[in-house]
């Protein structure tokens, strides 16, 4: 090695029309060739031939690593594992790889680098605590994303327009056996038995829970939707384009339900059964139940008495969306003081809602139907709709509870009732 340095140099100065910089420049660049093929390289001293010596980097790329359980809420404990990959699949980096289902949402599980499916360490459906071992992740080349396909060029010319062929026969009728046509496809079977999922189990204890413990009882009143209707017709695209959002019929309801629960705090209030005490709220969080393929979720609106229309309707988009993709927190869905149900998208007339525990009430919306109503002596057709108010009549006393939906409906009729505070 000390033989070739000097060589090295020897050559570097071998130059003799030199000039000094570029004797130190030459100098410089031979060293640092020199270091090049020695670091990484080996040197075979019986024939004087550098050999290349690769440096293989497959370690990296085959690691396998375990992906745990992420951590759930605090009111969480365990979920149900259900399986979107399979032993031997390729994934992306963040590609959702399971999905946990808790009481009260799903958790997805992406895989933290693109790899191949190594192992499945928990079973389809089976429970997990927060920190378990799901699966194992051999890291790699993941499942390339599809290319787009090239567009393909205009031709040229534009081809002449082929032959007309004569119309081909209709095809004759399909032979039946007797009523059922041979040509009909199969029909899939049924399955006989579904396994419930968590969120639908903790769905129905919930709601048997309330019956079992709430003095459930139910008021009823209509709504003249015919002003509210008007307002939103006349300023929905002037609303549109300044909060680049719908003015919808739900943020009414959910103002005037914070302005009714402020007038009647009982309403707003729950029974600690531990305690046997009434704890009032000085703050209004309404939750808005919204149907999902999974079961129902009640995502929670919250400070609800300091937010305009805009506010509420920006609030219920962001988590209608959250609710569509399945992405919504548990925070999402803590706490709550007041329960809105809107029945009439599915288009019901009239029904009588169940209580949210541990709140005391929840408000039911209906469908919206022309029907004739007295107005001033006469009989008019006007948009109306049914409202419903259950309620917890332990805590709420029918006095309170009418005075409530009363309050909502004055404000509906005539949201001008908000600016004078009536």
């Amino acid at each position: 090695m000390v033989f070739h340095i000097f060589l090295l140099i020897k050559d570097t100065f071998y130059i003799e029309q030199a000039k000094e910089k570029n004797v130190l420049t030459k100098m410089f660049w031979s060293l640092t060739v020199f270091f090049f093929y020695y670091i990484g390289r080996k040197y075979d001293p019986r024939s004087s031939v550098f050999q290349i010596q690769y440096f293989r980097t497959s370690v990296a790329y085959n690691e396998v690593v375990t992906v745990k359980t992420p951590a759930f809420a605090e009111s969480v404990t365990e979920g149900d594992v259900r399986w979107e990959k399979a032993v031997g699949d390729s994934v992306s980096e963040d590609e959702v790889v399971c999905e946990i289902e808790t009481d009260k949402t799903s958790v997805q599980v992406p895989s933290p680098a693109a790899g191949v499916i190594e192992e499945l360490l928990v079973p389809d459906g089976g429970k997990v605590e927060g920190g378990t071992p799901l699966f194992k992740l051999r890291k790699g080349a993941g499942a390339p994303k599809a290319a787009e396909p090239p567009k393909a060029e205009a031709p040229a010319a534009a081809a002449p327009p082929p032959s007309a062929a004569p119309p081909s026969p209709p095809p004759p009728p399909p032979s039946t056996v007797g009523p059922i046509p041979t040509t009909m496809p199969p029909v899939p079977p049924v399955p006989a038995h579904v396994k419930m999922n968590r969120m639908r189990l903790r769905i129905a204890q919930r709601l048997k829970e309330a019956q079992n413990t709430c003095a459930m009882l139910t008021t009823f009143n209509e709504v003249d939707m015919s002003n509210i209707s008007d307002m939103r017709k006349n300023y929905k695209d002037a609303f549109l384009k300044k909060h680049n959002i719908k003015l919808g019929f739900m943020s009414a309801f959910v103002k005037a339900a914070a302005y009714a629960l402020t007038d009647q705090p009982a309403v707003n209030g729950v029974i600690d059964d531990t305690t046997k005490e009434i704890v009032y709220r000085d703050y209004v969080d309404i939750s808005v139940a919204v149907a999902t393929p999974k079961g129902l979720v009640v995502p929670v609106i919250r400070n609800v008495e300091g937010m305009n229309f805009a506010d509420i309707e920006k609030a219920i988009n962001l988590l209608g969306e959250k609710a569509r993709k399945n992405e919504l927190a548990v925070e999402d869905m803590d706490g709550g003081t007041f329960t809105i149900s809107n029945g009439g998208v599915f288009g019901s007339m009239f029904g009588t809602p169940i209580i949210n525990p541990p709140q005391s009430a929840i408000l039911g919306m209906h469908g919206i139907f022309d029907r004739p109503v007295a107005v001033g002596g006469k009989v008019e057709i006007r948009p109306m709709m049914y409202v419903a108010l259950t309620y917890d009549h332990r805590l709420i006393d029918g006095r309170e509870a009418v005075t409530f939906l009363r309050k909502i409906k004055s404000v509906v009729e005539d949201p001008r009732v908000l600016l004078l505070d009536m």
